[in-house]
C-alpha cells in the first residue's frame, strides 16, 4: 500500500479523496492554484504546492508542475479525481513513465474508451447494444448525407472527443444537416482540439442510465448497479439516483451485464462508468465510458456500502477486490443533488462570491460532500458546484421526502444556489412517478422562461 498520494484536483473531490487516504493511514499532498490558496483541503494536507495562477491552464492542467510536486514530495501515486486531467491518457502515461502510479485505468484503455467512436466499435465487439449510427467518423457533408439516409432522420451529430454536450447537434432533415455538421465540427475543434464527429439515430425523450464498474488487476470486474441521471439541464446533471426507479429487473440485469462485458473487452481495471440511454420501450443503448470516478459516485456508495475511493486506491496498488459480483447488493434508494452556485432565475448564471453563512442539514441517512464553509469565497474560474447533498433511505418515496426536507434546511447565505429549483423538481409529479427524461427540465420546467 502507498505511504503518500498526491491529489491532482481541487474542491470537493480533493477533500473526499484526502479523507479516504487519511482513514487508510496514507499521507496526502495537495496541489492548488492561487485562487484556492487557503482552501480547507490545502490546510488539511500533509504537504501542499502551488501550481500557478487561478485559471485551469495555469494550474490544474500543468502536467509538468504536478509531476514535479509529486517527485519533490515523494508521492508514490496520483489520484486525478474528476475533470481536469482525470481522463487525459497522456498525463496517465507521464505519471507511469515517472515511476508514479496513476489511480485509474491504463493509458491504453483510457485512450480507447475516451474516443467515443472507438468505444462504440468496442461495444459492438462486446455485443453491447449501440444506437444505430454511421460506420465511423463522417469526413464531409456527402458522407454525412449518405449515413443519415441509412440511419433515418432525425440524427444526432456527436463529437468523438469530449462530452458535456459540446460538439453535439440534432439534424431533422438534409437542409439542417449541413449547418449542424459544420457547427458540431467547429465546436468540437474549439473545445477538444479534435473536429471528428459521427452520426447516431436520435432517440426521443431518452433516460440516461449509467452503470458503475470497478475491476482489479487480477481479472475481477464487477458492476455496482446503476444510477439514473436523467434529470439534466443542457446535458449537465442536476439530480442522480440509484437504483433507477422505472427499470424492469430483466433490463437492469442485462444493462449491468453489458457494462461488465464492455469493461472486460477493454482489459479495464479501477473505477469507471459505462453510460447508456434507455428509450421509452426500455431498450438500452451504449453511449460512452467515463474512465474515472464520477461526481455522482456517492449514491452508489450509499446503496452498496462500498467506498469507491478506497477501492480505487487499493486496486491501483495491486490489491484484489475484497468482493465478487454475488456479494454486491443494492439496498434502499439514494438521491444526490448537485448544489451549484448559480441563479436559476437568471438562466443559471454562475454566482461566485463569499459565503457569509452556512447551515448544513443532517439526520439519518444524510451526507453532504463539500469543501465549502462560512467565509469561503467561491472563485469564478471553475465549475460552479459547491457541494453534493446525498440521502439514503429504505424506499425512493422516503428518499424524496428526506431530500426535500434537507434542501429546505440547507442555508447558504451570500450567494445564490440551485437548492430551491431542485426542490421544485423533486416535488413535481413527473419526478415522483419516475417519468423524467433528459430534456424534461427544459421542456416542462423551463419552457416558459426560455
Amino acid at each position: 500500500m502507498y505511504n503518500r498520494i498526491l491529489i491532482a484536483n481541487r474542491g470537493e473531490i480533493a477533500l473526499r479523496v484526502m479523507r479516504a487516504c487519511k482513514e487508510m493511514g496514507i499521507e496526502t499532498v495537495a496541489v492548488f492554484s492561487e485562487a484556492d490558496r487557503g482552501a480547507s483541503y490545502v490546510q488539511l494536507a500533509d504537504e501542499a504546492y502551488c501550481l500557478g495562477g487561478p485559471r485551469s491552464v495555469d494550474s490544474y492542467l500543468k502536467i509538468r508542475e504536478i509531476i514535479a510536486a509529486a517527485e519533490v514530495s515523494g508521492a508514490e501515486a496520483i489520484h486525478p479525481g474528476f475533470g481536469f486531467l482525470s481522463e487525459n491518457a497522456h498525463f496517465n502515461e507521464v505519471c507511469r513513465d515517472s515511476g508514479i502510479d496513476f489511480i485509474g485505468p491504463t493509458p491504453d484503455a483510457m485512450q480507447k474508451l475516451g474516443d467515443k467512436n472507438t468505444a462504440r466499435s468496442m461495444a459492438v465487439n462486446s455485443k453491447v447494444p449501440v444506437v444505430p449510427g454511421s460506420d465511423g467518423l463522417v469526413e464531409d457533408y456527402s458522407a454525412a448525407v449518405k449515413a443519415a439516409k441509412d440511419i433515418g432522420f432525425p440524427v444526432l451529430i456527436k463529437a468523438t472527443a469530449g462530452g458535456g454536450g459540446k460538439g453535439m447537434r440534432i439534424a431533422t432533415d438534409e437542409k439542417t444537416l449541413e449547418t449542424a455538421i459544420e457547427q458540431a465540427m467547429l465546436e468540437a475543434q474549439a473545445a477538444f482540439g479534435n473536429p471528428g464527429v459521427y452520426l447516431e439515430k436520435f432517440v426521443d425523450r431518452p433516460r440516461h442510465v449509467e452503470v458503475q464498474i470497478i475491476g482489479d488487476q487480477h481479472g475481477n470486474i464487477c458492476h455496482l448497479w446503476e444510477r439514473d441521471c436523467s434529470t439534466q439541464r443542457r446535458h449537465q446533471k442536476l439530480i442522480e439516483e440509484s437504483p433507477s426507479s422505472r427499470l424492469p429487473d430483466k433490463v437492469r440485469k442485462e444493462l449491468c451485464e453489458s457494462a461488465v462485458r464492455m469493461a472486460k473487452g477493454a482489459d479495464y481495471y479501477n473505477a469507471g462508468t459505462v453510460e447508456f440511454i434507455v428509450d421509452q420501450s426500455d431498450n438500452f443503448y451504449f453511449i460512452e465510458v467515463n474512465a474515472r470516478i464520477q461526481v455522482e459516485h456517492p449514491v452508489t456508495e450509499m446503496v452498496t456500502g462500498i467506498d469507491l475511493i478506497k477501492q480505487q486506491i487499493r486496486v491501483a496498488a495491486g490489491e484484489k477486490l475484497p468482493f465478487k459480483q454475488k456479494d454486491i447488493v443494492c439496498r434502499g434508494a439514494a438521491i444526490e443533488c448537485r448544489i451549484n452556485a448559480e441563479d436559476p432565475e437568471k438562466n443559471f448564471q454562475p454566482c461566485p462570491g463569499t459565503i457569509e453563512g452556512m447551515f448544513v442539514p443532517g439526520g439519518y441517512g444524510v451526507r453532504f460532500d463539500s469543501h465549502t464553509h462560512a467565509g469561503y469565497t467561491v472563485p469564478p474560474y471553475y465549475d460552479s458546484m459547491i457541494g453534493k447533498l446525498i440521502v439514503h433511505q429504505p424506499t425512493r418515496e422516503e428518499a424524496i421526502a428526506c431530500m426535500v426536507r434537507c434542501l429546505r434546511e440547507l442555508r447558504v447565505k451570500g450567494i445564490k444556489t440551485t437548492a430551491d429549483f431542485q426542490q421544485t423538481i423533486l416535488k413535481h409529479p413527473d419526478f415522483v412517478a419516475g417519468t423524467v427524461d433528459t430534456k424534461w427540465v427544459e421542456r416542462v420546467l423551463l419552457a416558459n422562461n426560455s
